[in-house]
């Protein structure tokens, strides 16, 4: 029995896996079928994206900050067609401090590299110290975190092992900590990379001339240490190569990517490749204000001695594929059909996940449980959201909902998360349900939410149970995003879509792009919850 249960989740793993990496997207797709791509490369908020290489293979991690699962992992053969294989963090730790959510806070600008065997992620968690995770494979198991050096400020770490085995790291400063930044300092650790044996030397301080230098990656290349760092700022900021021949510098600078005549700002911080054909590339990230941080690929020219980016310095939109014996055309999963036990990569939640917030079934839906809301301010409070990340400038997540309610004020649906935030709910009443729009202006900040009730629905189904009784709606929810607006839709037979409410302009969270999922509130709970049965929620055009 044990041996048939270990077989059947072996199987629903590997059909989860293999549906990874055949998914194309409907809605973005940057491989164009005839050798070229164009950018972005990733048209989601992968922020400060950091990429390594093994032999033909690239993994690519990014900031998560206080989502969970964080540190995601994504895999390609080409630095175009990217999947996501899993996250290195399950848990954020301590867990006393993000079991609620800490917007803004957590898995700041990590580094993922190869290392005799291993693969290892640093980040700089501001209010913490520099934090670091392992795995003989990408795809896991991780290590549980380990605090390299505790302190705050220290963010954008990134270690280097040198050819005799000793180990580097450099990192940049958080002001908002630390009190200054601008500056980027090395210090070397243990061989093994788990500890400091030296102290912090300041190897560059970018002044008036390259003001918020932050974001530094570590290399070696041709007898010189190199360190890649944008400066100048996210929105007008351009990317600096430094060299020296010693770790600890001095470092002389160069400026090799800006924005030019392109519509790139920034471009801010990202990774070097190298491939095993002999080519060099540069992947970075592009803010998008609401739809965040997005992943641009870059030609690298080293043929001055100095890593120029794009062409002459300027970004590229579209350009030849890197060389690569692939064929495969994939994008990051968005849709899923819920139907095996384990959820789709692509969510996160809004803090480490409580079993009490809902869990996959063996039905073929998602289940989520409305959680206790009467002491949140708004949903910005709330760390039971179900979200993923928007994935192009225009699409449509249409979802199919069977919502069970116990009690009054139980309610479910599809929500727009940020700053700003709007969903689209029903929420019980008496003996029937309202199809609700809730939006709140300024979340961070506490305001409160608006409502709108905008129809009632008599229950399509109720239980006949005289024990802690639900009535039941089926509805299909829809949110249609183009150019940062979100229009929202219902149906009940999903055929006929009405109009639901005004519509509304995407808001980033913190340092994050907005999101699309799921939100199951209650307040006042007097018995039993009432659950969200999610049959399916679908990214189309």
């Amino acid at each position: 029995m044990k041996s048939s249960i270990f077989l059947a989740a072996a199987l629903a793993l590997a059909a989860v896996t293999q549906a990874a990496a055949q998914y194309r997207s409907l809605v973005w797709c940057p491989d164009q079928g005839d050798g070229t791509y164009v950018n972005p490369v990733i048209n989601a908020d992968y922020s400060d994206p950091d990429v390594c290489a093994v032999g033909d293979d690239y993994y690519l991690t990014a900031s998560s900050f206080n989502c969970i699962p964080g540190l995601p992992i994504l895999h390609s053969k080409d630095l175009v067609n990217w999947t996501i294989i899993g996250h290195a963090l399950p848990t954020q730790l301590p867990r006393e401090r993000y079991d609620r959510p800490q917007h803004g806070k957590g898995v700041w600008a990590p580094s993922i590299r190869y290392h005799d065997g291993e693969f290892y992620i640093y980040w700089g968690d501001p209010d913490l110290g520099v934090m670091m995770v392992k795995a003989k494979r990408a795809e896991g198991p991780w290590s549980e975190p380990v605090c390299v050096i505790a302190g705050k400020g220290m963010i954008d770490t990134t270690p280097l092992w040198d050819d005799d085995g000793r180990c580097y790291l450099v990192n940049g400063w958080a002001g908002s900590r630390a009190g200054f930044n601008s500056v980027l300092t090395v210090r070397e650790l243990s061989a093994d990379g788990t500890r400091a044996i030296g102290q912090p030397r300041i190897v560059f301080d970018g002044g008036q001339v390259n003001h918020t230098t932050e974001g530094p990656k570590f290399y070696k290349h041709q007898g010189y240490y190199w360190i890649l760092c944008p400066a100048g700022g996210v929105a007008m900021g351009w990317q600096l190569a430094m060299r020296s021949r010693s770790p600890y510098g001095p470092y002389e600078w160069k400026k090799v990517m800006w924005q030019g005549r392109s519509a790139v700002n920034g471009p801010h911080q990202g990774a070097w490749v190298s491939t095993p054909q002999g080519e060099d590339w540069f992947l970075h990230f592009h803010d998008k204000g609401a739809y965040g941080r997005v992943v641009y690929l870059q030609p690298v020219d080293w043929s001055s001695g100095w890593p120029m980016m794009g062409s002459g310095g300027e970004p590229v939109m579209r350009h030849r594929k890197p060389q690569s014996a692939s064929t495969t055309i994939c994008n990051p999963q968005e849709s899923d059909e819920f139907d095996t036990t384990e959820l789709g990569l692509q969510w996160q939640w809004h803090a480490n996940y409580d079993q009490l917030w809902g869990m996959p079934t063996a039905n073929g839906c998602l289940r989520l449980y409305t959680a206790d809301a009467d002491s949140m301010r708004n949903l910005w409070d709330a760390g039971n959201l179900l979200l993923q990340k928007t994935p192009a400038d225009r699409f449509t997540a249409t979802t199919k909902l069977r919502f069970a309610s116990k009690d009054d004020d139980q309610l479910g649906g599809l929500i727009a998360m940020g700053r700003d935030y709007s969903a689209l709910v029903v929420r019980r009443m008496g003996d029937a349900f309202l199809l609700q729009r809730l939006t709140c202006i300024d979340a961070e900040a506490g305001e409160p939410e608006s409502v709108s009730t905008l129809a009632t629905l008599q229950p399509t189904d109720r239980d006949t149970i005289p024990y802690s009784p639900a009535i039941y709606v089926d509805i299909y929810l829809r949110m249609k995003v183009s150019d940062g607006t979100a229009h929202f839709a219902y149906s009940l037979d999903g055929k006929r879509f009405r109009e639901a409410g005004e519509p509304f302009t995407l808001k980033e969270g913190k340092w994050i792009g907005a999101k699309v999922g799921y939100v199951a509130e209650c307040r006042g709970r007097r018995g039993n919850r009432g659950w969200i049965d999610a049959d399916w929620f679908r990214i189309e055009k």
